[in-house]
């Protein structure tokens, strides 16, 4: 893989599976920028939603993962910014379409709803597909 740099973000709820995940995503040959939390107090996740998008919006990183408890809040957290296409999967097969179909630049999950080895796997083929274009392309630049 190349040294493309990743930006993951978490709130209370996710904090555990980020620290995993930051680790994954290293191995597998990216830079990450770990944008917080940094541990398992109280926070509030718009706040962190906001930082993976401002570094994906001004390029420090090229793509994003957020996790909260449920995934829900980061995903309308993220997805009220132009550009920005956050994916909430649960499995292998969402994350890969998200980014074969919709070109989704953020993928989000939920701790307190998936284990880790189905995360590991969401980040593995998110990370390794690429978008499919053609038909595709027209619907993703209708999303604006």
């Amino acid at each position: 893989m190349s040294q493309k740099t990743i930006a993951v973000g978490a709130d209370h709820g996710g904090y555990e599976m980020k620290l995993d995940l930051t680790v994954q995503l290293r191995d597998m040959g990216f830079t990450v920028l770990d944008l917080g939390t940094d541990s398992a107090d109280s926070v509030d996740y718009p706040d962190f939603a906001e930082l993976v998008v401002k570094a994906i919006e001004g390029g420090e990183a090229e793509r994003g993962v957020l996790v909260c408890g449920s995934g829900i809040g980061m995903s309308i957290a993220a997805n009220r910014h132009k550009g920005i296409r956050a994916a909430l999967c649960s499995d292998e097969v969402s994350a890969e379409l998200a980014r074969q179909h919709n070109d989704a630049n953020i993928l989000v999950l939920g701790e307190r709803l998936i284990e880790l080895p189905v995360a590991k796997q969401c980040v593995s083929k998110f990370f390794s597909t690429e978008f499919e274009g053609g038909r595709h392309e027209r619907r993703v630049k209708k999303l604006g």
